[in-house]
């Protein structure tokens, strides 16, 4: 069955690439095609099959490409009114005891301990070499709690990794405990995100700014926990909400009288989080890349370049001290016309002739109408406005440097 599954899903790929040239997406979805064997499926499987999703499998489980929309009409949808993703298939992590942000601040670069109540951040977590094994948002709670949410398709690395450190940290004497937390998680994307939820929350979402957090009842649902954040560059939330409630959330949504809300899936996903400037894990960061090559210089929080104390530290803070002399690539941003370069396409100088690069993700921009694209190129070529070459189909296609986010991005800070 699944050998089936899979030779269809490579047909639906291959023509979704050619239809919406959403590069970076379907590359992932080869690349777990060909390392998953059992998929698995969020607690929404059987509303998406309802809402007419088409279901393909990503990161080791069957999730929506899209809906009734093409990629670009979903796209823009989100960028004008709201849209729905499920990201059920996430990690979900709490981690407890007294000495969670002691253990916390031993696997990320960020300054938990400084972080206010209800406040969240995003991070990294390291290797021993400085590279990224994961993003991921820690959010310090009132309830005496760590939520951590990091990427479906390093779970089992991501969950080993913190079992095991908080097991070193146990030994060592210290209070803390990490469990999985079995709810669903759903993000409601678009400018008009508040016009739907106000109506349902007895507080004024106006306070809730962006990494914010509050545990509260959404249209009568308890447990919620909301979160405005998301992967869009709109104005957004993540609402982590009990799996036996979750689908009487999303109707209730959809429903709504004060604007217009779709359901949206990956392809759209993929598009607006490139739009705003946003890595995609696999992709745009690795386990090869530090945060200061992947122009990610802002999670090394301030008190913890002084600190040190987490994975890859000395690599980093060593990169950090030379500036650009300490790396020899660095993650930018392009635009281009023509034929789109896509993740892979090798880059080049101003003349063609030499290779100084790769991209990572790349897609025509459907709100600019124009190829955009990310990737690696060597520091001397990073500055804004290098004119530089695309290889492309065996052929040269210009492009420029330019600055990210591609759209400027809309999260809501309260002024």
């Amino acid at each position: 069955m699944f050998t089936m599954q899979t030779t269809w899903s490579r047909v639906f790929v291959q023509h979704f690439l050619r239809k919406n040239r959403h590069d970076s997406i379907a590359k992932n979805l080869y690349r777990f095609n060909n390392t998953s064997s059992n998929l698995q499926r969020t607690c929404l499987y059987n509303f998406h099959v309802a809402q007419q999703g088409k279901m393909v499998p990503f990161a080791g489980w069957e999730m929506p490409v899209q809906y009734k929309d093409t990629i670009s009409e979903s796209h823009l949808h989100v960028r004008e009114n709201v849209g729905i993703f499920d990201v059920s298939h996430m990690l979900q992590t709490k981690v407890e005891g007294k000495d969670r942000i002691e253990y916390m601040e031993s696997l990320v670069p960020a300054d938990v301990q400084g972080l206010k109540d209800n406040n969240g951040t995003l991070s990294v977590f390291l290797n021993e070499t400085g590279g990224i094994l994961d993003d991921l948002i820690v959010t310090k709670t009132t309830e005496d709690y760590l939520y951590v949410v990091s990427n479906a398709g390093c779970i089992e690395k991501d969950f080993s990794n913190m079992q095991n450190r908080a097991e070193e940290c146990r030994k060592k004497g210290l209070d803390v405990k990490v469990e999985k937390i079995k709810k669903a998680l759903v993000a409601v994307q678009g400018p008009k995100m508040i016009k739907v939820l106000q109506p349902g929350i007895n507080f004024d979402l106006g306070q809730l700014t962006f990494m914010t957090s509050a545990l509260t009842s959404i249209f009568g649902i308890p447990d919620c926990r909301i979160t405005r954040c998301g992967y869009t560059g709109e104005d957004g939330v993540e609402i982590s909400v009990t799996e036996d409630r979750v689908e009487e959330l999303l109707k209730l949504l959809l429903s709504s009288s004060q604007a217009e809300v779709r359901m949206a899936g990956l392809g759209a996903r993929d598009s607006l989080r490139l739009e705003a400037g946003l890595c995609l894990y696999g992709n745009d960061i690795t386990e090869d890349t530090t945060p200061v090559e992947a122009n990610l210089n802002w999670v090394i929080a301030k008190r913890r370049r002084e600190t040190g104390g987490f994975p890859g530290g000395d690599v980093i803070l060593n990169q950090l001290k030379l500036k650009s002399k300490g790396i020899s690539h660095k993650r930018v941003g392009f635009i281009s016309s023509g034929p789109p370069a896509r993740a892979g396409a090798v880059i080049l100088d101003a003349e063609g002739q030499k290779t100084i690069g790769h991209v990572t993700s790349g897609c025509p921009s459907p709100s600019l109408k124009t190829n955009i694209s990310m990737g690696y190129v060597e520091t001397p070529y990073s500055k804004t406005g290098t004119a530089i070459k695309f290889k492309v189909r065996q052929k040269a296609v210009d492009g420029e440097v330019v600055k990210m986010p591609f759209v400027p991005t809309k999260y809501f800070t309260g002024k």
